[in-house]
């Protein structure tokens, strides 16, 4: 069975070293990023042998939402267009942009699941509120009720293609000016206000959501603790006041968001007591080997239902059949045409 640590790997193949950590029973999941992809062919081989160290087999997932943070650019893969393209094409024509926000997620599934990697870490479910410039054109929009119809569109493309979806950042990163990657985001606001508006998208995907990363922002006002290591936030509001059943991933511990909890250990550990089911350790393999050696964890029934909620669904074609499906055409035009 998988465990509950996600990690990465340095390379497009892959070492005796990450092999031996991969074997680890606590891994669960690996990452990918810019850096493990040479082509298509490398790509397929290397979630291939991924796949094969383990039965059932490890989790393959990367950030690849469009726009900037598009991890696989080079063809086939196709340019998807950063979020709020759908946001503006919204205020043109509603059901236009409907439609285009399944064709995103259908492709980027289909796409992703043709060469072996089985979930994104996408949608982002932020606001537009033109204050953060590391989520900017990665939100669909301002208003909530477009962020929540446009996120579910695209989760219904993803469905589409076999794949699960996972929200992000709970509670919301649009309003704190500071990037987590690189400082401690502190968003004042009060509860009430962060309901209405942030976490609504939360609240009205309901079971569409199948994950959900919380934010390295710290909110004062609800919790000392940035979401990610917050009970409040996670086992209180989530869980208990949402009815959110789906899987929690930590946002990567590396971050300096994260080094408020302590170590890498510390972090994954104070990760995993607040509720997050999966915790990310990247670009740190040592921290990596610290965290599977010393992390505290126990297998519940609620843990392997929300995983397998991750697995991808049915069978994906290779590149080359997908790209002769009527579907998959009709979903790139409409992409093209966005991108136009």
């Amino acid at each position: 069975m998988i465990g509950p640590v996600v990690v990465d790997v340095a390379g497009p193949r892959l070492t005796a070293a990450e092999r031996a950590r991969l074997a680890h029973p606590l891994v669960g999941m690996v990452i990918l990023f810019k850096r493990n992809y040479e082509s298509p062919a490398q790509l397929a081989a290397l979630c291939d042998e991924i796949h094969s160290l383990r039965a059932p087999p490890l989790l393959i997932a990367v950030d690849h939402e469009g726009g900037r943070v598009q991890r696989f650019r080079a063809a086939p893969f196709t340019a998807i267009p950063a979020m709020d393209a759908l946001g503006r094409l919204w205020d043109r024509d509603v059901l236009h942009a409907c439609r285009v926000a399944v064709s995103a997620g259908y492709v980027m599934g289909a796409e992703l699941r043709a060469h072996g990697v089985d979930l994104t870490f996408a949608p982002v479910l932020d606001l537009a509120w033109s204050r953060s410039s590391v989520i900017g054109d990665r939100a669909f929009h301002h208003d909530a009720r477009v962020v929540a119809m446009l996120a579910n569109h695209l989760c219904h493309g993803l469905s589409l293609a076999g794949m699960a979806n996972c929200g992000k950042h709970f509670p919301g990163h649009g309003w704190a000016h500071a990037d987590s990657h690189v400082a401690v985001p502190v968003d004042e606001r009060a509860l009430p206000a962060l309901l209405d508006a942030d976490v609504a998208p939360y609240r009205w995907l309901g079971a569409s959501l199948a994950s959900v990363m919380p934010a390295h922002v710290i909110y004062p006002e609800v919790d000392s603790a940035p979401a990610g290591f917050s009970r409040r936030w996670l086992r209180e509001i989530l869980r208990e006041d949402l009815g959110f059943t789906g899987a929690v991933f930590s946002d990567d511990l590396s971050m300096e968001g994260a080094k408020v909890a302590g170590d890498m250990v510390a972090r994954a550990q104070a990760a995993l007591d607040a509720g997050c089911d999966f915790v990310l350790v990247c670009n740190d393999p040592e921290g990596a080997e610290r965290v599977l050696n010393a992390v505290r964890w126990k297998r519940d029934a609620a843990f392997d239902e929300r995983a397998a909620r991750l697995t991808p669904r049915g069978l994906a074609l290779d590149i080359g059949a997908l790209q002769g499906t009527a579907l998959f055409r009709a979903a790139r035009s409409d992409l093209e045409s966005l991108n136009r």
